[in-house]
């Protein structure tokens, strides 16, 4: 039972705990006619979302568990709601139908003596002389059953009977309870033979005993209560999310952005520092989630909505503030999602291995990240892309070899298993990058030592998974190992950054276009100890 003083104090713990907020003033107004609580709000708040969350954290609402444990075929088994009006319903139908079987039997038995009757009725003075010739009521028996298309039981209803039936009321009544009795008989063969008519009598049933025992209901019946989440709230609008090359993250409504015509100067997306800038841009509804993959394999889950909201040239916030993520964990994909049962994910990890899962495995969020993939301790997640499970894959290493196969090659496998061989990698080498190749691309290699080149992406020859794969940039002693390699179109923009700070921006179409066995030619001058330690494309360039 509910108290109603317990209740009070228990919803003025909540709003003074902060559990509950926008609740300005709690009113006790109850008097003789009943109890009457009165809430007032803030201005702005949804009363509803305040209402279910009493419901859920005081006596407003109280739930009682029940164990429909039932005898069924003489097993005892616990039931849901559904099955047990199933059982139910089948017992019903079970007992009609052994009722009318026996209703039907004894109305045959009833027939048939009727019937002996009517043919007594119909040679009644010949029968009645033979009776009366007749020793015993043996003889009698007997001698009606000899005479006449009787049976014993027909017989010895016909000695049974008084006087008093001889009469011509009496023969009315024998002869209408004949007709009224085959009529029986003919109902309750069309009831055993209609599964209708069986359900019919089974609800026509439970109609009388409801009328004739019920009494008024001594509960109310209402609506689901439905619970509200801080999502319900927010409305499902396009948004534009930029990630940095540094980890800062934000999001803004897509209207922000006015459409321009070519040519135009464009509007800045995100005030960077000077060695940083926009690696990732995605156009996401609220409702959507971005998952992020660490360099650990682990996945981390947001919310669109629960990524800041800033003005177009604010830089937004440090992606480790929203992520719980580990100490020496970095951010290397992140990925927009929407729907998780289409697509597939497919893994790179440093050491050349390769894993595709479907994308429903990672479809249940949870606080602090789950394992995406198991990585040995020398190994890390290098890349992750979102496929259609039939997509060509290309993977770039440090010592500049590239393998180009599908990847209908690696075979689906579970959330936390480790992937197979991708590239088989020399000593001393290891996967520093890789794309989903498209058609019309051109493959863009570089060095540390700031040599690059584009290739177009038709030289990457189609292999198995698992090869040693083609040179994709020839690494000499002067241009260092490869940085990576990038899938670039003519209109792009690639930024490539030093160990130094140092950062340079330049237009694809400027680079030249080589075959891969080749170094490439100098993007950036990079001096002494430094080197570039990573490219990437800038996503904000037509924004």
């Amino acid at each position: 039972q509910v108290n109603k003083a317990r209740l009070i104090e228990k919803i003025a713990e909540l709003v003074r705990d902060k559990k509950i907020e926008g609740i300005s003033e709690i009113r006790d107004e109850s008097d003789r006619d009943g109890i009457r609580i009165v809430l007032e709000l803030k201005r702005g708040e949804l009363a509803q979302y305040i209402l279910n969350n009493l419901y859920k954290h005081t006596q407003m609402e109280s739930t009682f568990s029940i164990t429909m444990l039932a005898l069924v075929n003489g097993q005892p088994r616990i039931l849901n709601l559904k099955q047990l009006l199933q059982y139910f319903i089948q017992h019903r139908k079970d007992i009609v139908i052994r009722r009318t079987k026996f209703e039907l039997t004894k109305a045959e038995e009833k027939a048939h003596i009727l019937e002996g009757l009517k043919i007594a009725l119909d040679y009644l003075d010949a029968i009645i002389t033979l009776i009366r010739r007749s020793k015993t009521p043996q003889d009698a028996k007997n001698a009606l059953i000899n005479n006449y298309p009787l049976s014993e039981t027909q017989a010895q209803a016909i000695l049974d009977m008084k006087l008093q039936r001889l009469t011509g009321l009496e023969r009315e009544k024998i002869l209408t309870d004949y007709k009224d009795t085959l009529m029986e008989i003919e109902r309750l063969k069309a009831i055993l033979q209609s599964e209708q008519l069986i359900t019919t009598i089974i609800k026509d049933e439970l109609l009388e005993i409801k009328n004739k025992y019920s009494d008024e209901r001594k509960t109310e019946i209402t609506a689901e209560t439905k619970e509200i989440t801080i999502e319900d709230l927010i409305t499902d609008e396009e948004m534009v999310i930029t990630l940095s090359h540094q980890g800062y993250i934000k999001r803004n409504p897509l209207s922000a952005y006015r459409s321009q015509r070519r040519g135009g100067k464009g509007q800045t997306g995100m005030e960077t520092r000077e060695e940083d800038y926009v690696k990732n841009l995605f156009i996401g509804a609220t409702h959507d989630y971005m998952l992020f993959f660490s360099n650990l394999g682990r996945l981390y889950w947001l919310k669109v909505y629960q990524i800041p909201e800033a003005g177009r040239s604010a830089k937004g916030k440090a992606l480790i503030n929203l992520l719980a993520i580990s100490e020496g964990e970095k951010i290397t994909t992140a990925l927009p999602v929407r729907d998780f049962k289409e697509g597939y994910l497919i893994m790179f990890t440093k050491k050349g291995l390769v894993k595709k899962t479907s994308l429903e495995k990672y479809s249940n969020p949870r606080g602090k990240g789950i394992i995406a993939i198991t990585l040995d301790k020398d190994d890390e997640l290098i890349a992750v892309r979102k496929t259609n499970g039939k997509n060509d894959v290309i993977i770039g290493t440090k010592k500049g070899i590239a393998i180009r196969f599908n990847e209908e090659d690696v075979r689906e496998t579970g959330r936390i298993a480790k992937g197979v061989i991708g590239i088989r990698l020399e000593d001393g080498d290891e996967v520093v990058s890789a794309e989903i190749a498209e058609e019309k691309t051109s493959i863009l290699s570089v060095t540390e030592k700031g040599y690059g080149k584009r290739t177009k992406i038709e030289e990457y020859p189609l292999q198995r998974r698992g090869g040693k794969g083609v040179i994709s940039i020839k690494i000499t002693e002067k241009g260092g190992d490869a940085v990576g390699l990038l899938q670039v179109r003519e209109e792009d923009e690639i930024i490539m950054i030093t160990s130094s700070g140092m950062l340079i921006r330049t237009e694809v179409s400027k680079i030249s276009e080589q075959g891969r066995n080749t170094q490439g030619v100098r993007l950036m001058n990079v001096e002494g100890d430094d080197k570039i330690v990573s490219i990437g494309r800038v996503a904000d360039k037509d924004q």
